[in-house]
């Protein structure tokens, strides 16, 4: 069986609104599933992939910062 996780996620998020994204994400963090990790990662790559470079800085910035809390 060949699934295309990516294609998966992408699929089920599309045309829900921000309130509904936002719950997607909340929902997932707070479950705590190893099974999500994967979901948020594509939701990341879209994000990434979709910010400006001046923009990713600030990404990776916010990232170093919570990860040095």
């Amino acid at each position: 069986m060949d699934i295309n996780l990516r294609h998966a996620v992408i699929h089920n998020v599309t045309g829900k609104n921000q309130d509904q994204l936002e719950e997607t994400i909340v929902d997932a963090i707070q479950r705590q599933e190893e099974k999500m990790l994967p979901g948020l990662g594509v939701l990341f790559e879209i994000i990434w992939q979709g910010t400006p470079e001046n923009e990713r800085k600030e990404i990776v910035q916010l990232l170093e910062s919570g990860l040095n809390k």
